[in-house]
């Protein structure tokens, strides 16, 4: 009998389970936005996001459980990033974290109040996103990569690998307004190093060849591929390219030495989608952007290619092979 009441409570118990299990209080589902830069297809902005989103779930931030991501490829073109943070904004993210300073400006013209997360940007405060570095003072902050002064330091590392180089090839978009305090640094830093620079369009592949292939041929001549989502865009181009004409170039990231190309000097990326995570988890759980200080890089990374330094006929020297922080064989 007592065997029989048992299994008899054991039943019913097991019937209310469900019951008792659908009656649990769900967690809140919180939707974030993000707008990056690049393509889809780009495998370097694949890491860059699943760098984020695996910071977020550290943070207890799990897809499809907690939290929504909803995310959009702008490929560098202007237009398309206005209309992508259109869309997005009108998904009503409590957030939206911006691959750069050009999408970053499309969400701010389709909402003036959306909070902003900066996961990679060049000089916020002279861009106009920020009041300061320590006090933001709006509805945007997050990473920056570097101030426009760090880009005297790529022709002074060009001269340094490549000391016979007396013009430069600067790639750059002339609609990236980044790019216009980028070449404005590297004026006046060439001026002092004598070095002639020479702007070359890097929005269309067809420019970047001819405009690489016009530099090919001298000792004297290099390349310095600044920060554009046009140059990640094109890179392995431009690498080929510069490889093809033997020009010593020097890049801003370190997936372009990787790839092939002689040196890089710039920021850890995949650190500074980390580091965003980091601030969408304060901002979703109460805290203001506008009370975030913007941080910047704790440490550049210098990285050298001595397979391309060969192929170049390049000897590099030492001094510098010591400084670097990769050297790839």
């Amino acid at each position: 009998m007592k065997r029989r009441k048992f299994i008899t409570l054991l039943g019913s118990a097991a019937a209310a389970w469900p019951i008792y299990v659908h009656a649990q209080p769900m967690e809140p589902m919180r939707r974030i936005g993000v707008l990056m830069n690049s393509t889809a297809n780009s495998p370097d902005a694949q890491s860059h996001l699943a760098a984020f989103r695996e910071a977020l779930k550290q943070r207890g931030w799990i897809e499809g459980r907690n939290v929504r991501i909803d995310t959009r490829w702008a490929g560098g073109a202007n237009d398309g990033s206005r209309r992508l943070a259109s869309e997005l904004i009108d998904l009503a993210p409590e957030l939206i974290v911006a691959a750069g300073g050009p999408v970053a400006v499309a969400i701010q013209a389709a909402s003036k109040s959306m909070p902003i997360v900066l996961a990679q940007a060049v000089d916020p405060v002279g861009a106009g996103f920020v009041d300061s570095l320590s006090r933001p003072g709006g509805n945007i902050t997050g990473f920056m990569q570097f101030e426009y002064g760090l880009s005297a330091k790529w022709l002074e590392l060009l001269r340094e690998i490549a000391p016979k180089v007396g013009r430069v090839g600067v790639l750059r978009d002339p609609t990236n307004t980044a790019g216009i305090g980028q070449w404005a640094v590297m004026q006046a830093a060439g001026s002092s190093l004598a070095i002639e620079l020479s702007p070359i369009s890097v929005r269309e592949v067809a420019q970047i060849e001819r405009g690489i292939e016009a530099f090919g041929g001298s000792l004297e001549h290099g390349l310095i591929v600044p920060v554009s989502a046009r140059a990640v865009i094109h890179k392995k181009t431009i690498i080929a390219r510069a490889a093809r004409h033997q020009l010593p170039a020097v890049y801003p990231y370190r997936d372009f030495v990787t790839d092939g190309g002689l040196l890089s000097y710039g920021p850890n990326l995949i650190d500074q989608y980390r580091n965003a995570a980091g601030y969408v988890d304060r901002i979703l759980k109460g805290e203001k952007p506008a009370n975030l200080p913007v941080q910047a890089p704790t440490k550049y990374e210098l990285a050298i290619n001595l397979r391309t330094a060969r192929a170049l006929g390049i000897t590099v020297a030492p001094t510098l092979l010591a400084r670097a922080d990769d050297v790839i064989e």
